[in-house]
């Protein structure tokens, strides 16, 4: 990769993920920094948890927008575009190839078999990028309580902004009373788009503005995407509970980002032309956000307030990704083969950290087939 330019490298680093990235978005921002901090040294592990702190500070999918942050650190705004893009897009192929089948034939396919082992092997990648950033974020005994402080709210179900924002206010007035002579520098609130007036009938353009509204004020993860789309379609007769069920099936079993579960949905309401207007209006948001959003946090570093806010965010953020880890290890871990797979697939990632994550992933997904013989 010696000879590629930094355009070429993001998009061949962010297209790979695209094809691989099971799991959602704590396995995606996990493979990320085996790619991008560890193996390519494009930026520090600390700059890494910043842009992780900030990308969940504001609406639409975190990892994906983790890969315009990644790519716009490598080439700048033309590397923001191409990774986006190149992550977004094998996922898109993929959910719209399924979308064609499923309005043809009506079921989805059978893919219990190939994930079964696959998700031990998920949890694992996961775990190990909590312990090696977790390192990293725990830098002062009063982060590492806030830290604690915030998974057990976000295990007891407490809203994950909520967490975050708390985190980041707490982190502030620490160092307020630390630091008496400090000065206070704010950020502004962004601005949620109001219920946009539609016609009765599902086009084109009204899918693109559904999913435009849906990507600029959504927080949270795939799931509180699906409540979202329940209140925005089902509730006014626009889709079937049904197709939303089976679209968050989709994208759940699919590579790259779950908010591709639009394009199942927009190819149900309005053919290939649908699903081209939802995901566009689904992911569009992120690149503006991201665009205004990255060249802001090494200023926000500077400032000694702000670092100390960036600080809180991100043991909070590692919080939130072990909290999503534990529950997902809780639907996961049914018999002794999927533990096998897990410690097995933690063992490798954690001693081998130059190893691509796609090995441990395919060795999930052939040790789970094996062990099923057994």
């Amino acid at each position: 990769m010696a000879n590629s330019t930094p355009l070429a490298e993001v998009a061949k680093v962010f297209l790979k993920l695209g094809c691989i990235g099971f799991g959602g978005p704590a396995a995606h921002i996990a493979m990320m920094e085996k790619e991008v901090v560890t193996k390519r040294k494009w930026m520090t592990r600390e700059h890494f948890l910043d842009l992780v702190g900030a990308t969940n500070l504001i609406p639409g999918p975190n990892s994906t927008e983790m890969t315009m942050h990644c790519g716009h650190e490598r080439a700048g705004w033309k590397g923001l575009i191409v990774a986006g893009v190149c992550f977004i897009t094998p996922a898109v192929i993929i959910t719209g190839a399924i979308a064609w089948a499923y309005l043809k034939y009506g079921a989805l396919p059978e893919v219990r078999p190939f994930v079964y082992g696959i998700k031990p092997a998920i949890l694992a990648i996961i775990f190990s990028l909590v312990i090696t950033l977790g390192r990293k974020a725990w830098k002062s005994n009063a982060l590492g309580l806030i830290g604690v402080l915030s998974f057990i709210l976000a295990l007891a179900g407490v809203n994950e902004i909520a967490v975050l924002f708390g985190a980041g206010i707490l982190g502030i007035v620490i160092h307020l009373i630390t630091q008496r002579n400090a000065t206070l520098q704010t950020v502004l609130p962004f601005v949620l788009l109001p219920p946009l007036p539609f016609a009765e009938t599902a086009s084109t353009t009204k899918i693109f503005w559904i999913f435009l509204k849906v990507g600029s004020i959504l927080y949270g993860s795939g799931y509180v995407l699906f409540a979202f789309l329940d209140a925005e379609l089902v509730s006014t007769n626009l889709l079937s509970r049904q197709i939303l069920i089976d679209a968050i099936a989709v994208g759940q079993f699919t590579p790259g980002p779950v908010f591709s579960s639009a394009t199942f949905i927009g190819w149900q309401m309005g053919g290939w032309q649908g699903a081209l207007a939802a995901t566009a209006g689904i992911f569009l948001p992120s690149f503006f956000f991201v665009g205004l959003l990255n060249p802001l946090i090494p200023r926000l570093r500077k400032s000694a307030v702000m670092a100390a806010f960036l600080d809180t965010v991100n043991i909070a953020a590692i919080a939130l990704i072990l909290t999503v880890a534990i529950q997902m290890g809780k639907e996961t871990f049914l018999d002794w083969r999927t533990i096998v797979i897990a410690i097995s697939g933690f063992v490798i990632t954690f001693s081998f950290r130059n190893m691509n994550t796609a090995f441990v992933i395919l060795g999930g997904a052939l040790a789970g087939y094996i062990l099923n013989y057994f």
